[in-house]
């Protein structure tokens, strides 16, 4: 059983599509650092070896019991950090105060981006995992209104419903000053997205001192999670999720070796990397709109002026 002291003390809360795998990846390397990392397993496949969603029982994702949680963390050693990544963290209303519960001294990590291209770049990914049924993002966020009356929901998926609400994931201020609130400024580091991405050392190296840690580690920089698209959207939902019945037959007539290379063929095939086309002009500048008055409430908290995100002018 974990000790006291092996308990977790640093979250990465989010918000998704904002650097935060890489973040994790890069602080990692650090030898004063443990964040956790969980094998892989067809049923962990939507949050990749990193997130786990322990915190936040108000949105219902499949978590572990608090023992087994806190046996992730047997191989820590004497790092003075003990860390994890769960991106929804930030957008569930509960996660906040279960965390303050369980660990009154932890370091909090928030990670922000420009609203409208997190959103863009999360639709993406969902339709990769297969988990988004409607391939074009306009339409996704039509469906918003309809998928908040419970209509119109994928079946296949793993993450929650609410996770397809685009528009109010990229509603940060409230998130953010739930964070302020439960555990004060001093104990809450965050990031914007464009000043990781322009020096990256600058904010790892700042990260570094938020969490007490040497600052002149050299981490390698390389570029983690890069935009990946799916050719076919129900090829891809069948490789994630295919039939019970049809796996039970295949697991039966071709050895699992033979099953991992041609799984991993159709994968190949399937998924192309490469960047997003750009936002539509029109729907950009709607958004701008909308978003306009969350952003200037979200410059008011954080006392830095991100009306640029909006198409307002401003600046870094």
């Amino acid at each position: 059983m974990t000790t006291p002291t092996q308990k977790p003390n640093f979250f990465i809360v989010g918000a998704p599509k904002c650097g935060t795998t890489a973040m994790h990846s890069y602080l990692e390397q650090h030898p004063e650092i443990f964040m956790l990392n969980i094998p892989d397993s067809p049923d962990n496949l939507a949050g990749g070896k990193r997130e786990i969603h322990f915190f936040g029982s108000d949105l219902n994702f499949s978590r572990p019991t608090l023992e087994e949680y806190l046996s992730y963390f047997n191989e820590t050693k004497d790092e003075k950090i003990r860390g994890e990544s769960s991106v929804f963290y930030l957008y569930f209303k509960r996660a906040a105060q279960e965390i303050k519960q369980f660990n009154a001294e932890a370091k909090i990590l928030i990670m922000l981006r420009n609203p409208l291209e997190m959103m863009y770049s999360w639709h993406s990914q969902l339709v990769f995992w297969g988990d988004e049924n409607i391939a074009d993002f306009a339409t996704a966020l039509k469906a918003e209104a309809t998928r908040q009356k419970g209509m119109g929901i994928p079946e296949k998926r793993d993450h929650p419903v609410e996770c397809f609400f685009y528009s109010k994931i990229a509603c940060y201020t409230e998130q953010v000053k739930r964070y302020l609130d439960i555990f004060g400024r001093e104990n809450v580091e965050i990031i914007i997205f464009d000043d990781f991405k322009q020096d990256t050392l600058a904010v790892y190296r700042k990260t570094l001192q938020f969490l007490g840690c040497r600052d002149d580690f050299a981490a390698d920089f390389k570029v983690v999670n890069a935009n990946r698209q799916v050719r076919n959207i129900a090829v891809q939902q069948f490789l994630r999720r295919p039939p019970k019945s049809l796996r039970s037959v295949v697991r039966f007539l071709i050895p699992s070796r033979i099953r991992k290379s041609l799984r991993g063929s159709l994968e190949q095939y399937n998924v192309e990397q490469k960047s997003r086309s750009p936002l539509n002009p029109e729907l950009k500048e709607r958004l701008q709109r909308e978003f306009r008055p969350e952003i200037e409430q979200l410059s008011e908290l954080l006392h830095r002026d991100l009306s640029h995100w909006v198409g307002v002018g401003g600046n870094h």
